[in-house]
């Protein structure tokens, strides 16, 4: 057997045909899939999935909500860009009439919208010939077909892409490219793939040339940065200090605590002198101590944190800061790490 007609009957086999946004050619719902997919585990995503369509059904209701609400809704996911790259092409889709986009073009056209969305988009719900190549392709290509190009520069890039194109099913393209997402996550896995139960293991070039764990191959190695961030959670008992975090930086438009960042290292001693400086006119402040210290990775760089509750009898007014009841904390989309903290450090319970 060839390479699609074998990875066909693969997923007929094996496929994960009961996930919800397999069964659906809404344009709409298949576009949240995607995109909540895109840096998220199957596993997490399809209960983020299921609350997102269910608060916001249609691209109407995604459009006419508040940025805040998304965010709250899309809190814990990362990668807050996507949900509002989402609330922007739901409004860029209503000032244009209101139906989704149907052909590759317009699709592309949508505000975070690449290639790959745009290719499995148009295949999922319109079962129209466009092939997606995402990491779980780049890595079963490169291996069965012992490509060496990297797949992170142009030339790579094209290639996969012909090479993905030529390979799909016509007849069949929403089928052909669950099936080779599916065969990368659960058969061709990056770590540990099962090859002795793997259906193209004896035509597959880098298992026959042990190849396997060398492919697929990328150029550039993105330096990680280190940053060191100091987060005092004020409050009176009753009410904490939070303020929006700018645009151009990591979790842009989320909330957060009062930050003060430091450009190496530092002792706690001066932490809490700077504390002192910061507060010097709250009277009664009471800083618990020890300070809670911890490291948050994300894709390219490493936060460490250190936190501190401190209690003020009488909040201070500190800048762009706002004084929100514990009762209103969920309204406020935080960081991951915000919310670690928080619960770490017992503030609003």
């Amino acid at each position: 057997m060839s390479f699609t007609p074998t990875l066909l009957a693969w997923y007929a086999e094996h496929g994960r045909h009961d996930l919800p946004w397999r069964q659906t050619t809404d344009p709409y719902r298949i576009w949240i899939s995607e995109i909540i997919l895109q840096q998220t585990r199957v596993s997490q995503g399809q209960q983020y999935y299921e609350r997102f369509v269910e608060r916001f059904p249609t691209v109407a209701a995604l459009a006419r909500a508040s940025e805040d609400e998304v965010l709250r809704l899309w809190q814990g996911l990362g990668y807050y860009s996507r949900a509002r790259n989402l609330h922007a092409a739901a409004k860029q889709i209503m000032e244009g009439g209101g139906d989704f986009p149907t052909n590759y073009a317009d699709v592309r056209a949508l505000k975070g919208v690449g290639p790959y969305t745009a290719a499995a988009i148009c295949a999922f719900a319109y079962g129209q010939p466009y092939a997606v190549v995402d990491g779980n392709v780049y890595r079963v290509l490169a291996r069965y077909f012992g490509i060496a190009t990297p797949i992170d520069g142009t030339a790579g890039k094209k290639e996969f892409a012909q090479l993905a194109d030529s390979l799909l099913s016509r007849t069949a393209p929403a089928d052909y490219n669950s099936a080779i997402m599916d065969f990368g996550a659960l058969q061709c896995t990056p770590t540990s793939p099962d090859c002795t139960q793997c259906p193209l293991c004896e035509s597959c070039q880098a298992y026959r040339q042990g190849l396997i764990y060398d492919l697929p191959i990328k150029a550039k190695h993105t330096a990680i940065g280190e940053r060191h961030l100091l987060y005092l959670f004020i409050h009176d008992g009753e009410r904490m200090l939070l303020e929006r975090r700018p645009a151009g930086d990591i979790w842009q438009g989320l909330y957060q605590p009062l930050l003060v960042e430091y450009q190496q290292p530092t002792p706690e001693a001066a932490m809490l002198a700077d504390i002192h400086k910061v507060l010097r006119q709250s009277k009664g402040m009471a800083i618990q101590t020890p300070a809670l210290q911890f490291r948050h990775v994300l894709t390219h760089r490493i936060l460490h944190l250190t936190c501190f509750a401190i209690h003020c009898p009488t909040l201070p007014h500190l800048g762009n800061m706002q004084p929100v009841p514990f009762a209103e904390l969920d309204n406020y989309a935080m960081p991951r790490a915000i919310l670690k903290a928080m619960e770490q450090l017992r503030i609003g319970r």
